[in-house]
C-alpha cells in the first residue's frame, strides 16, 4: 500500500540546530524590544533554552552585528541586574520598492522594522514601457541605498511590490499598467546593478502590492488580536489580500486576492482586464473621481483624491454620493468574501483610508445585511481603516528583513567588510 505520509527530511545536524536557535534568539530580542527590554534571562525563558546556551548565541549575534547591548535593566526582583539587549540599528536591512500606476515609493527598513529611508516620486506610469518604469524605479532605489549607507545600514535584498498578477518574478498581467508577461525582477535587478558598479548585486524578489500592504498591516498596523482579515487597497484599481491565522493566502498559483475584478454587473462598464462591470469600475480611483466630477485636467492621482476628500468634507452632494455608492459596491462584494472565508475584520487601505467617514457607513450597512453569521453590525469595528504603517513598500522591505530573521547566519557581514 502506498504511504500517504510526507517523506521525512534529513536529520538536523548541530549546525542546522544552532542556526535555528540563532533565529529564535534574534526574533525574541526583536519582539521583546517592541514592548520593553530584552535580557538574556528573559530570552532564555521565552525560547526554552538554557541561560548558558542563550548567552553563547547572543555573543555570536553581537559579533556579527545583529544585536547590541544598551545598559542595565532592573526587574524589581532580587538578584543582579541584567544587561539589556536590542536589535542593532545598523547592519542588515531590507529595501522595498512599490511600483504603482501613478507613483513609485521606496523604503528601507532595519531589523527592528523601523522605516529609516523613504523616497516617493509621483509618476504617470500608464502606457510607459515596462523597461522605462522599472529603470526609473531602480534610480530612486539607488538613491535610497546611498541614504541607507550614510546611516551604516546594509540592505541585503530588495523586494518589488507590483500591481496585478505576479508570479515567478514576472508580472503576468497588470491591466492598468498595460503590462503582460513582464520579467520585472530581472529588468529591475539589471537596471539597479548598472547604476551601482562595483557594489554587491542585490537579490530581488517580487510580490503583489496588495499582499505586501496586508503583511505590513499585520506586522506594523496595530491590529491587536486580529490575525485573520481581508485587506482591500484602493488605487487606480482595487487590490485585495487575505490573511488567515497570520499567514498570507496566495492561492495555488499566487493569484489570490484579485477582488477588484469580481463582477458587480455583467452589463456594466468595460474593464481593462477584458471583462465588464468589475468592482474597480465602481470603486476604483478613476471611477470615483469621475462620478464625483473630479476628473478635469490635473485631477488625477493624489491631487484628485485630496480634492475629492475636500469636497466630501465640505458636504458637496455629488462627491458624497459618489463615495457612498462606492461604499455600497464594496460592501456587496466584500460580504461574499466574508461569507466565504469568515475573517475577523475587513481593512480598507490606499485611497479608502481618507474616505472612510463617507465610505464606511454604506459599506457597513451592506455587510450587516448580507453576512449570514450575524457577527457584523454597523459600528462593530470589524470594518476599519488601515494604519499609516500598512503600505506596500514597507511590507516589501520587511519581507527581506523576515528572511534575515529566519537565518541570520546567511546574512552575516563577510570577513573583511
Amino acid at each position: 500500500m502506498k504511504s500517504i505520509l510526507t517523506p521525512l527530511g534529513p536529520k538536523a545536524d548541530k549546525d542546522t540546530v544552532r542556526r535555528h536557535n540563532l533565529s529564535l534568539v534574534l526574533r525574541a530580542v526583536r519582539d521583546e524590544g517592541e514592548s520593553g527590554e530584552a535580557t538574556r534571562a528573559g530570552v532564555a525563558a521565552r525560547v526554552g533554552l538554557t541561560r548558558a546556551a542563550v548567552s553563547s548565541l547572543v555573543e555570536q549575534l553581537m559579533d556579527n552585528g545583529f544585536l547590541t547591548e544598551s545598559g542595565k535593566t532592573f526587574s524589581g526582583q532580587a538578584g543582579r541586574p541584567g544587561t539589556a539587549l536590542k536589535v542593532a540599528r545598523t547592519g542588515p536591512a531590507g529595501l522595498g520598492v512599490e511600483i504603482n500606476i501613478d507613483y513609485v515609493s521606496v523604503c528601507v527598513v532595519d531589523l527592528a522594522g523601523t522605516g529609516r529611508v523613504r523616497q516617493t516620486e509621483h509618476l504617470d506610469n500608464r502606457g510607459a514601457p515596462a523597461e522605462e518604469v522599472l529603470a526609473r524605479a531602480a534610480a530612486i532605489a539607488a538613491r535610497a541605498l546611498d541614504s541607507a549607507r550614510e546611516q551604516e545600514l546594509r540592505p541585503v535584498g530588495a523586494a518589488l511590490a507590483l500591481p496585478g498578477l505576479v508570479s515567478g518574478g514576472a508580472v503576468r498581467q497588470a491591466p492598468n499598467l498595460g503590462w503582460n508577461e513582464v520579467p520585472a525582477q530581472d529588468l529591475f535587478g539589471d537596471a539597479l546593478t548598472a547604476l551601482r558598479p562595483g557594489r554587491p548585486v542585490l537579490p530581488v524578489a517580487s510580490e503583489n502590492e496588495a499582499n505586501l500592504a496586508a503583511l505590513a498591516e499585520l506586522w506594523f498596523g496595530g491590529l491587536g488580536d486580529v490575525h485573520s482579515f481581508l485587506y482591500l487597497t484602493g488605487e487606480i484599481g482595487v487590490g485585495g489580500a487575505l490573511v488567515l491565522n497570520g499567514e498570507l493566502l496566495r492561492g495555488a498559483h499566487g493569484f489570490a486576492g484579485e477582488i477588484g475584478h469580481v463582477v458587480v454587473d455583467p452589463d456594466g462598464p468595460e474593464c481593462r482586464c477584458g471583462s465588464r462591470g468589475c468592482l474597480e469600475q465602481y470603486a476604483g480611483q478613476t471611477a470615483l473621481l469621475r462620478a464625483a466630477g473630479v476628473d478635469g485636467p490635473g485631477a488625477g492621482g493624489g491631487s484628485g483624491v485630496l480634492e475629492l476628500e475636500r469636497r466630501a468634507r465640505a458636504g458637496d452632494e455629488r462627491a458624497v454620493a459618489a463615495v457612498a455608492e462606492a461604499g455600497r459596491m464594496l460592501g456587496r462584494v466584500v460580504s461574499g468574501a466574508v461569507n466565504l472565508v469568515d475573517p475577523d475584520a475587513v481593512v480598507l487601505g490606499g485611497i479608502y483610508r481618507g474616505l472612510m467617514p463617507w465610505l464606511s457607513p454604506p459599506a457597513d450597512e451592506e455587510l450587516t445585511g448580507r453576512v449570514v453569521s450575524g457577527l457584523w453590525s454597523p459600528g462593530s469595528g470589524r470594518l476599519r481603516a488601515s494604519s499609516v504603517a500598512g503600505d506596500a513598500a514597507r511590507g516589501a522591505a520587511a519581507l527581506v528583513v523576515q528572511d534575515v530573521l529566519d537565518d541570520p547566519v546567511a546574512y552575516a557581514e563577510p570577513s573583511g567588510g
